[in-house]
């Protein structure tokens, strides 16, 4: 009666070390696996513009700066800045965009704010602030969907999904990484909240995707 009372102990013991696991890789706690465009043949893109002149595509250009700004490990925070970017370790999802853009050339600040002032009735604003406006998930989707090249939604077509590309949830965004999970779908790079372990994460098919955008 004994041994077999030890031998359902270390079943319970099996079964909730095994649930805690699942459980901590479904929140990205532990790593997944990462594959990259080689392991599925994907080609990957490379921009026939270069910003900046700095010798790199914009498509690489931009997940470039992505990492560059994420290895500064920025805390989630939301606040508002007088010169539109964090300035002091914090930031939101928008940011990760906004530094990626920045670092390949792209001044998101001045580009969103000349776009609202030029066309407001596209945009749901009351008052116009180039501080904090490119800084609104609502805002960029209507900047990118006027300004950028449209992509698929559609994440069964891995291909049509490249490192660098931008893609908007409802109250999120992020970059697509050049990483990819055993089904060819990529890692998403974002912040999304004060929690997250890694900045990196597979998740891409948890949100609804409302749009997919790639800057040239």
């Amino acid at each position: 009666m004994k041994k077999r009372s030890i031998i359902i102990l270390i079943c319970l013991l099996l079964v909730v070390i095994v649930g805690i696991t699942s459980i901590l890789y479904f929140l990205n706690y532990l790593p997944h696996k990462k594959y990259s465009n080689e392991d599925f043949n994907i080609v990957t893109y490379r921009s026939n513009i270069d910003m900046d002149n700095d010798g790199i595509d914009d498509q690489t250009d931009i997940l470039n700066s992505v990492r560059k700004y994420l290895d500064t490990k920025p805390k989630y925070k939301s606040k508002y800045y007088d010169g539109g970017y964090p300035t002091d370790n914090y930031g939101v999802c928008t940011d990760v965009v906004a530094f990626g853009l920045k670092g390949a050339g792209y001044d998101l600040r001045e580009l969103v704010d000349m776009d609202i002032r030029n066309n407001k009735e596209n945009y749901d604003i009351d008052k116009i602030d180039k501080n904090i406006d490119f800084r609104r998930v609502r805002n960029l989707q209507v900047y990118f969907k006027n300004n950028l090249i449209n992509l698929t939604t559609d994440i069964s077509d891995i291909e049509e999904f490249q490192g660098g590309d931008i893609v908007v949830f409802k109250n999120h965004i992020g970059i697509i990484s050049d990483k990819r999970n055993r089904k060819g779908i990529p890692f998403l790079i974002h912040h999304a909240n004060p929690y997250q372990r890694y900045y990196e994460e597979d998740v891409l098919e948890r949100y609804e995707i409302l749009g997919h955008f790639r800057v040239s």
